[in-house]
């Protein structure tokens, strides 16, 4: 037994550890022998799993808009924790076992009781819902948010008790033994609140993606995109004490991490099991760490079908080519070169492997354009910034400038009539001129909730698509509005050639193809049950390619 994908989650009890997958897979290891004892399954991603105290229940939270409660070693169902009205990214038990907290990107945390009856739900987050912790009295909750706040609740009454406002976005929090709350956020700092006030410490030169605390050794863990690990003590005089720091090895996703008795610190990485970092020899253990097969994006370049995934690893026309070192988000072609980058940073060659260019946080997505007569490709990174290259007569690529734009990640890039387009995380769009690199507009809340992807329509005009499951058509500010039949969030989407059709594609493994000409969606398949990652238009055959996390290509003709 082992994960075809992601690992988001990791806990650990004892000699057991969890994992929560992308593949929809919950795992318990033996850590020790490294040894899978059981295996559960949700309907859709897993983003999350927490043991209870006594270690006799494991709480996971799911993309299938569910938390699950089971038994261990079993991993037999034990309960079903429903209601939230989009992915759940958190669960937790209270430290007395009798409640259970969830969190979810309906911006609504929830109090359900062992046996699944939801007690409370709480409103209040103007942002996705992403972390919460218990205190000690197994009374009071808090939770993070992608909108700045750190919200404290009552678990009896489902009341707010109070808000800090921290100003950027937290993805994961933690509280210590004295009550003490400490927060990561997108400017790489780690905040310690007390009696409603922060204290900031600079740690990392990006976003915290998850911090972990562990009480009883007095250690805090936080992994950043800017590919670190660091461990702190935590210190009654300084607040935090820091005392190992290391490089993410590849493999490694910055997003998962649980502490064990022992003081190594279990890691989720981007395939097959967990990674163990001892911090006191700053050596990584990656005993059976293998990628996954799942594909990110797909690029139809002539007479040939590029595709690279969480392998690292560029195919063409199905046959492996060359290897980029780690995961990959995307694929652009530009001057005669294929580009891709992803979780390193780092704009690579997509034939050769060369590194063109380092960032300081991960590459999410690109687009290629003409400028001046001279061959441009835009980047955007998980920080908010668009990287703009152009070619050089060496046959290379340089960095013009960087513009920073969002506080977000951008999710999508597309170029018309001068127009650079892009789309955020935070739910905002943007355009900007190139002939001044300049705003243009920005609407803020553009869609309802994260917006995934974006493509020319035509002259000036361009297509998004989120997780509020609709296409939007945009002339400017004006805007079209079209509800989708898919059942889970759009995550991609593209036009083809004479850009008359549109295909979209969501995490739940469906595609529908919508008609510009008669403003209507004309079909509507479920090729996999597994997530459309990319989409792109084969101008050769005609046709679209569907690429999927369960690292296949799916046909739709024309």
């Amino acid at each position: 037994m082992f994960h075809h994908g992601p690992i988001a989650g990791v806990a650990t009890h004892g000699n057991l550890v969890a994992t929560a997958g992308y593949d929809n897979k919950l795992i318990l290891w033996d850590v020790s022998r490294r040894r899978a004892l059981a295996r559960a399954s949700h309907d859709h991603l897993v983003n999350h799993c927490a043991f209870s105290a006594d270690g006799q229940w494991l709480v996971s939270a799911s993309s299938d808009y569910s938390a699950r409660i089971w038994s261990v070693p079993s991993l037999r169902l034990h309960a079903v924790l429903p209601g939230h009205g989009d992915d759940v990214d958190m669960a937790a038990f209270s430290p007395d076992d009798r409640l259970i907290a969830t969190c979810a990107l309906d911006r609504c945390v929830r109090i359900f009781d062992r046996q699944g009856h939801c007690l409370h739900t709480m409103p209040g987050h103007t942002g996705n819902v992403l972390s919460l912790a218990w205190m000690q009295d197994s009374r009071h909750v808090v939770s993070s948010s992608v909108d700045g706040t750190i919200r404290s609740w009552d678990s009896t009454t489902g009341t707010a008790l109070g808000t800090t406002d921290l100003q950027v976005r937290t993805d994961t929090v933690e509280i210590g033994a004295d009550g003490r709350i400490y927060a990561g956020d997108d400017r790489g700092r780690i905040a310690i609140i007390s009696e409603g006030v922060p204290t900031f410490f600079p740690a990392h030169r990006a976003g915290i993606k998850k911090i972990a605390l562990n009480t009883q050794q007095e250690t805090l863990v936080a992994l950043s995109y800017d590919r670190t690990i660091s461990v702190w003590h935590l210190d009654d005089a300084s607040g935090l004490k820091e005392i190992a720091r290391a490089d993410l090895p590849a493999d490694i996703w910055a997003r998962a991490a649980a502490v064990l008795d022992d003081g190594r610190i279990a890691v989720g990485t981007f395939g097959s099991t967990f990674a163990l970092f001892d911090p006191q020899t700053s050596i990584w253990n990656m005993e059976g760490v293998a990628p996954g097969h799942a594909i990110n994006a797909v690029l139809a370049v002539e007479s040939h079908v590029y595709t690279v995934g969480d392998a690292g690893v560029v195919n063409i026309d199905g046959h492996p080519s060359c290897a980029m070192g780690s995961l990959c988000n995307f694929l652009v072609a530009a001057d005669g070169n294929v580009l891709t980058g992803g979780q390193l940073g780092q704009l690579l060659d997509a034939d050769s492997g060369q590194v063109l260019y380092q960032h300081h946080s991960p590459l999410n997505c690109g687009v290629a354009f003409e400028h001046q007569g001279k061959p441009h490709v835009a980047v955007g990174t998980y920080t908010g910034e668009i990287l703009i290259f152009v070619a050089t007569p060496a046959a290379s690529w340089q960095l013009l400038k960087e513009i920073p734009v969002y506080a977000n990640a951008i999710k999508g890039l597309s170029f018309s009539n001068g127009l650079l387009f892009s789309v955020c995380a935070s739910t905002d769009i943007a355009w900007h001129d190139v002939n001044h690199w300049l705003l243009v507009e920005r609407i803020e809340k553009a869609h309802e909730r994260i917006a995934n992807a974006c493509c020319t329509i035509g002259p000036g005009r361009f297509a998004s698509v989120g997780r509020d499951r609709s296409l939007r058509l945009w002339d400017g500010k004006k805007i079209e509005r079209h509800e989708s039949q898919h059942p889970n969030s759009i995550k991609c989407i593209a036009a083809d050639a004479a850009q008359t059709m549109l295909l979209t594609g969501s995490y739940g493994g469906t595609l529908a193809l919508f008609d510009l000409q008669r403003r209507c969606w004309t079909a509507f398949t479920k090729p996999t049950i597994a997530g459309i990652s990319s989409i792109a238009w084969d101008e050769q055959n005609h046709q679209f390619l569907a690429a999927s996390y369960d690292g296949q290509l799916y046909t739709v003709p024309i």
